[in-house]
Order: structure tokens, then sequence, then C-alpha cells
């Protein structure tokens, strides 16, 4: 079957592709813009991909070879509900879905169980921590890994695996399409309000899921908030359980999701705990969570409160009292939401950047949060260091000044074309 994915440039949509391809389908896509991600898909075999997404666009590969399912990401849905890619799909009768029933069919299919990572932070590094143990102990997986590494690409699949681990994404409800038969739960703070009105809904999702799933782990205090009392299918964690100290990765964050994937990988293999934690300590890192474009620059893809927080006790941890930040905020309608929680979050640092933020799936009828207004918005501490700032050059020689005189200098990234993280790896990788 010739499978066409919209939106293949993001980091949900291709890896997707990746495993789809593997698992035996013909593969092509389209992007609204090209990215370092869509570069990526070429160079391992996903070759047509076409930047636009006009009626023409799709028409001319259909023509070549008819499309039987069309797969598209919730942003496409949202952003361009009539788009032309739609519309042709439906006219010539192809099967749409987003991305989740694909998934579905694939496990299915291949009799795969699925691993689930979810929660408001922490998916990404947590799916990371646990492909690389797995595959460290020698256990064959499939997987979806939405960040590059140096361990892993960013899909397999895997003809003798029995797994399939796999980040499952609340937004837009997407994780409650599955049903799991492990989970782990890396933290839960309300997030998205353009899909959960309440934090009490964001809450009641989270509940669904781990009622869906065989075998969920979950902190103890994310237990509390979405009712999940202790059972013998269920593993509820304290937050300063004794295996922790065991733990000797950088960053409080980093070893609080180790230590999850500790208890899982466990329950799953039955290696004892000091072989398990062994692999864990020699956790390479994943890009856009604390990695290093430069010596002494780095990026990380942080964007809710809780996340940001820590990212930057991790550049503390590194830096001390001499970091420097970079803010890109990810989308405009979520600095409207976290604007009173944006008051003290930057308080003591070295100095702060604040660059325009990076915009998708929009609320327009919001006014735009500039720089110069996010700077306004901060604590009187924060604003004696902070300074709007955009994408120049002016930036790079002020970056340049710190990393010379020996600072840190953490950016707090989106992603995809146009944002501060590509401009970082253009500007100063080697």
């Amino acid at each position: 079957m010739h499978i066409f994915f919209s939106g293949i440039g993001g980091t949900g949509i291709g890896p997707l592709a990746l495993v789809a391809k593997q698992a035996g389908y013909e593969v092509s896509g389209s992007d609204k813009q090209s990215s370092l991600y869509v570069e990526y898909l070429r160079e391992h075999g996903i070759t047509q991909v076409t930047i636009g997404q006009a009626t023409d666009d799709i028409a001319r590969v259909h023509a070549k070879n008819p499309i039987g399912w069309y797969v598209y990401s919730s942003a496409v849905a949202i952003e361009q509900p009539d788009a032309p890619e739609f519309q042709f799909c439906r006219e010539h009768g192809i099967r749409m879905s987003k991305r989740d029933e694909l998934l579905n069919e694939i496990l299915q299919q291949k009799d795969l169980k699925l691993i689930a990572i979810a929660g408001t932070h922490g998916k990404t590094t947590t799916t990371a921590m646990t492909i690389w143990t797995l595959k460290q102990l020698g256990w064959d997986l499939g997987y979806i890994l939405p960040a590059k590494s140096s361990f892993a690409e960013m899909g397999a699949f895997e003809e003798d695996a029995k797994y399939f681990v796999y980040e499952c994404d609340e937004f837009d409800r997407n994780f409650l399409h599955f049903t799991p038969e492990y989970s782990i739960i890396s933290g839960i703070d309300w997030d998205h309000p353009d899909i959960y009105p309440t934090r009490d809904s964001y809450y009641q999702a989270f509940s669904e899921f781990i009622k869906k799933s065989r075998c969920p782990l979950l902190w103890e205090d994310d237990a509390v908030k979405t009712g999940t009392e202790q059972n013998d299918n269920n593993l509820i964690v304290k937050r300063n359980d004794e295996w922790l100290s065991e733990i000797r990765l950088a960053g409080k964050v980093n070893r609080e999701n180790a230590l999850m994937v500790l208890f899982l990988t466990y329950f799953i293999t039955h290696i004892p705990y000091d072989q398990i934690l062994d692999q864990l300590n020699a956790f390479p890192g994943v890009s856009r969570r604390f990695e290093q474009i430069a010596s002494g620059l780095y990026s990380d893809y942080a964007h809710t409160p809780e996340k940001i927080r820590g990212a930057l006790q991790l550049g503390h941890e590194v830096a001390s009292e001499n970091l420097v930040v970079v803010y890109e905020g990810l989308h405009n309608t979520r600095q409207h939401f976290i604007r009173d929680e944006l008051v003290h979050l930057f308080d003591g640092l070295k100095h702060l950047y604040i660059v325009p933020s990076y915009l998708a799936r929009e609320d327009e009828s919001l006014e735009l949060l500039t720089p110069e207004k996010l700077c306004g918005l901060l604590s009187t501490d924060a604003q004696n260091n902070a300074e709007p700032a955009t994408l120049d050059d002016h930036l790079k020689q002020r970056l340049e000044t710190h990393l010379d005189s020996g600072d840190t200098v953490l950016c707090l990234t989106a992603g995809g074309g146009g944002s501060l993280d590509e401009w970082l790896r253009r500007e100063f990788s080697a």
C-alpha cells in the first residue's frame, strides 16, 4: 500500500513514516516548508517529499502511484481543516486518518506490545532512555523516537521484536487511542488549554490513559491528580525513592526519568537493578535535550514552565551563576497561558535574551506577545538582566562574547524551519 504523510517533516509524523517504510509500505509525503528533519528523511530513503501542499502537488504523486492511505498530523487538521490535500483525498476516496490509526494497525498486524511514554514533560528523554537501555541489554525493539540521537534512528521496525516503544502525546487526545502493555507517566502539569480547557479535564484524560494501560508506572503526586490507587497492576513511585541516589546522570529531571526506566526495564527483563543502572548511567542523551551545539552552547526543547525549570536546574548544575539563556517561546497562545508563571521563571540568570516566539496553531484573537512585551511581564530581578533580541548577527556576536568569557549559554528553543534551534546549528555548529 502507498501511504502519503502530510506534515512529514514533523517529529510526530516523520518517524512514523520511517517505521511504515521499514514495515513494507511505500511512503511519500509533503510539508509546508523544508527543514533538517525533511533532509533526514530523504537521507534515509524517503525521497518523494514535496515542499508545498497544493492540490497539484498531491495530484502528481497520486497519478504516479495511487495513494491508499493519507496520514496527517493534528497540527495540519487544526491549521487547515479545508486544506487542498484534504479536499483532494475526499474527492478521490482516499482513506484518511491521524497517525495513531496507522500505528495501531501496524502494532496489531505485527503482534507488537506497546510500551508507551506519556506525560506533560520528559516524554522524549524517557522514550530515548527506554530505547537505549533495552537495546544495550540486547533486546530487539521497534520504536519511534522524535529526536535525533547517536544510538538510534528516529523510527525503526524490527521484524523479530515483541515490543514497540512510543511517545504517546496527549495533544488532541491522541494517547487515548492506544492500549499499552506498559506505560510510564513522566509527570503531569496542565498544558494544551486549547484542547483541555480546565485542569480537571487534563487530569481526567490522563486518568483514562492510565486505566487503558495494563501496567502503568507513575509518580505518587500524579497518582493523586488522577485518582489512581496502588494495586497489583501498577507502580506508584515516590520522588525520594532510594534507588534515585544510584543514578549519576546530570540534572534532577533526567535522574527522575531514569528511575522510571529502571523500574520499567526490570519489570520487562527481570535483569538485576545494578546491571540496568550500568546502562542508564551511560545514557548519552538526545538532540535538543540539553544538547551541546558548540563548546558551552546548548539547545533544549523546553517550552512549558516545568520543562523550563528542569532545563534551568541542569543549566545551573553545569554553570553555577554563569548561566545565560536565550528564550524562544513555543506558540504565542502558550505564552498567554503561562504568562503568570513567566514572572519569576527566569530569576537568577546572568543574562536573558528573548527572541520572537515560534508561531503555529495560534489563536489569532490573542495579542501577539513580542519579545519586548514578554520582557515586560518579568519580575524586576529578571528584567534587570533581560533584553529583547532577534536571530541576527548582533545576537550571534553577543553569544560569542558570552562563550569567550566562559559563560554557559542555554537556548530554550522551538523546532522546525526558521526556529532558534535551526539558527544555532547554522551559525555555531563546526
